[in-house]
């Protein structure tokens, strides 16, 4: 059960793009302040987020490292009956130049407005790195998990290949993905993330996360999934794990 559990909690985490991270009060000692941040996972499969230094939770972050992340679906008429997850963290600052670097080439496909105030002003990476997780999968359906993070095997050069391929060569494809998940159209999708289990498509703002038919544990793999869903009538799962 811990194992589907953890699965379907992992999705929620994949299918969101920003949460609301608490952290302990500078200003108000004994109170917890909580704020709205953007993330995408990283590598290891942890919330990777771009912070200022004036901020408040970042004064916070530096006195205590003790957060958390809660991330809820949205659009959910009942939000009691849908599911959500907490992510009890310490938040780590990114120091190490080529970190940081591997961290703004990700952030930065999945928020590229984000590259301009990060050169502009005083911003940092952070990860949360996990210490356990609470999943409320509906009404009943309750549990704490040690394990939710999944490592991103293609993380690095062979993810920025394989969109670069995609984006440049094979934007039918794209499009076809979008139609058959039902996704908004205003304006042509990128593919931005690929991980083992699926692949994230920007479309103006939004960013939506699809699962695979199965998963992939290589690049060959990838592709026979991407081939596959190009040439799908209908989406090959129960239904596209999108948001």
């Amino acid at each position: 059960m811990s194992v589907k559990a953890g699965k379907h909690a992992r999705e929620l985490l994949l299918k969101e793009y920003r949460g609301v991270l608490s952290t302990h009060s500078k200003a108000m000692p004994g109170f917890p302040f909580g704020s709205v941040v953007p993330y995408c996972l990283d590598g290891q499969g942890w919330p990777l987020i771009l912070i200022s230094r004036i901020a408040q939770h970042t004064h916070n972050l530096k006195q205590d490292a003790k957060c958390s992340l809660f991330v809820g679906e949205r659009g959910a008429e009942d939000v009691q009956a849908v599911g959500r997850l907490t992510l009890l963290a310490e938040a780590r600052q990114l120091h190490d130049p080529a970190a940081i670097a591997a961290a703004a080439a990700r952030y930065y496909r999945f928020f590229p407005d984000s590259q301009n105030y990060h050169q502009a002003h005083d911003f940092d990476f952070w990860v949360l790195a996990p210490v356990r997780w609470r999943y409320i999968g509906g009404f009943g359906a309750i549990h704490w998990l040690d394990q939710v993070a999944l490592e991103n095997t293609f993380a690095g050069d062979s993810e920025q290949g394989m969109i670069a391929h995609m984006n440049q060569d094979h934007a039918s494809a794209i499009a076809h993905y979008v139609a058959l998940a039902g996704l908004p159209k205003h304006v042509p999708a990128e593919l931005v993330g690929i991980d083992s289990e699926g692949f994230h498509l920007r479309i103006g703002q939004g960013l939506y996360w699809l699962a695979f038919p199965t998963s992939c544990n290589s690049p060959g793999a990838v592709r026979q999934a991407l081939v596959q869903l190009a040439h799908a009538a209908t989406w090959p799962t129960d239904g596209p794990a999108s948001a």
